[in-house]
């Protein structure tokens, strides 16, 4: 009869299941909590991952509150906020993002696993002798190493959070501008058609006192060209509106059948000064942080490579032999790897490269945040001062020229078509404003994501 696995062997296998019992487990939400922490934190709206049919209902449901317009019934997107709120639920590509971390949440926890003991048997005879031979053996090199592996993946995995929540900024970033591009386009494109509706009556116009032989062949083509003109612009900004709005749905992840407010938001009375900015980039931004946890997380993958480059395999394990006629033995055996053709060499040097390229990446993420910010506030700033410019100087003189030539047409001193030619120069000056608008807001959503959120109040020095 062949003896059972004695105490101290079932007392091992029970101490390892406790071990086993204790180490990490898959967190209920993947880690999202903290990316939906800082995205509340820099945005004031949170991200919502739809993970499963219930939450995805959830999320359409909403984005339909979202769009809904009490007025009409119809769907509208009212505001760049519900706009950004509406691609943080819906945004396809945002959620593959999201399914990443759970990715790297179970990277981290596998990491963070007990080896798996190894188990195997031998049994041979010899005419009436029969030998058994039980071993159990353990990787005492990765039971050893178990630590500081964890710490690493730790680290990998708060990276890869830091890059998550980045590119929540980021798409929030994309969303506002392309909600401003679209708005700007649908405005000048209303503005375009009252154009081209008053080029199209000059040319009827024109055509009839041709065929009276009131203006000259001249005046008459001229006309014409502008009609023509007009005509080719409603059309180019129909493309754009269409294309603009196209770009905002996709960022959406819906359909374009929603309708736009039809003006860009007013100016700011003044723009708040905001305190120093190279300083809010160094501090906020998400991909600094990320590559300062990449690069500590190479620096523990360093020293755990020159700590293993001689030995990183190591077993241990328990042995018991039972034979015909004989006693019982047991013992322990130890298996390494012999760093005979292979010292470590490469491994060490690749990791040093790697860590030596995590640093310059660190480096040069520092000076693109501090440039990044400069040039985004420098833009802001210029932006608002030609939008006001517009605003308060040039399209009130443009209407006050414009009403000035209506008293000069109503007393005959000027003829209907110099009257026409003064409109399309006031239709040129209210068409740059619209752009000088939306610029504007563009380089204000632009500073927030250079800054990595809200730029915090303050002097700038």
């Amino acid at each position: 009869m062949i003896p059972q696995v004695s105490r101290p062997w079932r007392a091992a296998a029970v101490a390892a299941c406790a071990l086993l019992a204790g180490c990490a487990q898959l967190s209920p939400d993947g880690g999202f909590d903290q990316v939906q922490q800082t995205s509340q934190q820099r945005l004031g709206q949170t991200p919502v991952w739809n993970r499963s049919p219930q939450q995805a209902q959830a999320s359409s449901e909403r984005v339909r509150a979202l769009l809904h317009d009490p007025a009409s019934g119809a769907a509208r997107l009212a505001s760049a906020d519900d706009a950004v709120q509406i691609a943080l639920l819906h945004n396809p590509d945002l959620q593959a993002d999201f399914a990443g971390l759970g990715v790297a949440e179970a990277d981290l926890v596998q990491a963070g696993r007990l080896p798996n003991p190894g188990f195997s048997f031998k049994r041979t005879h010899a005419g009436d002798d029969l030998k058994i031979e039980r071993s159990l053996s353990l990787g005492l090199m990765r039971l050893i190493t178990l630590p500081t592996t964890a710490r690493i993946e730790q680290r990998r995995f708060e990276q890869v959070r830091l890059s998550l929540a980045a590119r929540v900024l980021a798409l929030a970033a994309q969303t506002r501008q392309a909600y401003y591009q679209a708005v700007a386009a649908q405005q000048g494109l209303q503005y375009q058609e009252q154009v081209a509706d008053a080029a199209e009556a000059a040319h009827e116009l024109a055509a009839q006192m041709a065929r009276l032989g009131n203006i000259s062949q001249l005046d008459g083509a001229r006309e014409q060209f502008f009609y023509g003109q007009a005509q080719a612009s409603l059309q180019q900004a129909r493309r754009q509106a269409a294309q603009h709005k196209e770009t905002l749905a996709r960022l959406l992840g819906l359909a374009p059948d929603f309708a736009l407010p039809a003006q860009l938001p007013p100016l700011p009375r003044q723009l708040e000064a905001v305190g120093d900015i190279e300083q809010q980039a160094l501090q906020q931004r998400l991909d600094v942080q990320a590559a300062r946890t990449e690069l500590e997380g190479l620096q523990a993958s360093l020293g755990l490579t020159r700590a293993t480059r001689f030995i990183n395999v190591l077993d241990l394990g328990a042995v018991r032999t039972t034979e015909s006629g004989k006693p019982n033995e047991t013992g322990y055996e130890i298996s390494l790897e012999i760093p005979l053709f292979d010292w470590g060499e490469a491994r060490t040097a690749k990791a040093e490269a790697t860590y030596l390229q995590g640093a310059h990446k660190l480096a040069a993420a520092l000076l693109d945040a501090r440039a990044q910010a400069r040039l985004a506030w420098r833009e802001r700033q210029d932006a608002y001062a030609l939008a006001r410019r517009y605003q308060d100087e040039l399209v009130p003189l443009r209407q006050r020229i414009a009403e000035e030539n209506l008293l000069r047409y109503n007393g005959m001193l000027i003829s209907v078509f110099a009257l026409l030619a003064d409109a399309r120069e006031q239709a040129a000056t209210v068409n740059a404003a619209i752009d000088a608008q939306r610029d504007f807001w563009i380089a204000d959503a632009s500073l927030q994501q250079a800054l990595g959120g809200r730029p915090q109040p303050g002097k700038q020095p």
